[in-house]
């Protein structure tokens, strides 16, 4: 049955329990079966290949300016060379999967909740329906399994490239030394910062599928609601992602 009425006029704690609803559906027919392997493998080659080049570009530059601002800021008190510590911590902490989060939202996500939301206002999850076929793990569980397959694995491709441009800058533009970078970058960072940080990523990436295709599910009819729907998933995942992150961050740091 179309779900997607009126969505914008329901309050937020209607949605919230509509969402409730929507995650104890999905739940419930996600554990009776495993999803078609092959569309999972292609929903995590798409999630990754998809948002990497753009992520990488992305990642490349905050790591510059990590680097410039660390060194302006530590210039003051006379320890530049303690950039590569700041960028360490901010990279592998916070920067790293924040970043990645938000690309794939903004890419993938967005696939998701447009993808569904057409479905939705063409009647073709009604018809899956109609031929036996359950929703919810048809198009959610590939989608779900495929982006907590790829976002560590892009979450750290964006570290890596984030700590390596700020090692270029700091080593040929700001004339600091390359060993001591090293030696600041991994005195400040362990094997747990990692760990959390692909913790974060799969975290951050469950959000974004399941906020993408909870809105796909219920886009209102017509044009404008495909691009509400694809909008607000997108708000409400970066939101999402952004509070998580705080709390992990409180939490274990």
């Amino acid at each position: 049955m179309n779900a997607s009425k009126n969505t914008a006029r329901i309050t937020p704690m209607a949605s919230l329990g509509r969402f409730g609803l929507f995650m104890l559906r999905f739940a419930r027919e996600a554990i009776r079966r495993p999803p078609p392997p092959g569309r999972t493998l292609a929903e995590a080659y798409a999630v990754g290949v998809a948002a990497l080049p753009i992520l990488l570009i992305i990642a490349a530059f905050v790591g510059t300016n990590l680097a410039i601002q660390g060194y302006t800021a530590f210039q003051l008190i006379g320890g530049q060379r303690m950039v590569g510590l700041f960028v360490a911590l901010t990279g592998v902490r916070e920067f790293g999967p924040i970043i990645a989060a938000s690309m794939v939202a903004a890419k993938s996500g967005t696939e998701m909740a447009s993808q569904i939301a057409v479905m939705r206002i063409r009647d073709q999850i009604d018809a899956l329906e109609v031929m036996a076929v359950q929703p919810h793990w048809y198009l959610v569980t590939p989608r779900l399994l495929g982006i907590l397959i790829a976002m560590p694995a892009v979450t750290t491709l964006s570290t890596f490239t984030m700590v390596s441009a700020a090692y270029l800058v700091s080593v040929y533009q700001l004339d600091l030394s390359g060993a001591t970078f090293m030696e600041f970058a991994l005195s400040a960072t362990s094997p747990v910062d990692l760990l959390v940080s692909n913790v974060k990523a799969i975290l951050f990436g469950a959000v974004i599928c399941l906020v993408s295709c909870y809105n796909g599910f219920v886009s209102d009819p017509g044009p404008e609601g495909v691009g509400a729907s694809t909008n607000r998933a997108v708000v409400l995942s970066a939101v999402s992602c952004v509070l998580l992150n705080y709390l992990i961050s409180e939490a274990i740091y």
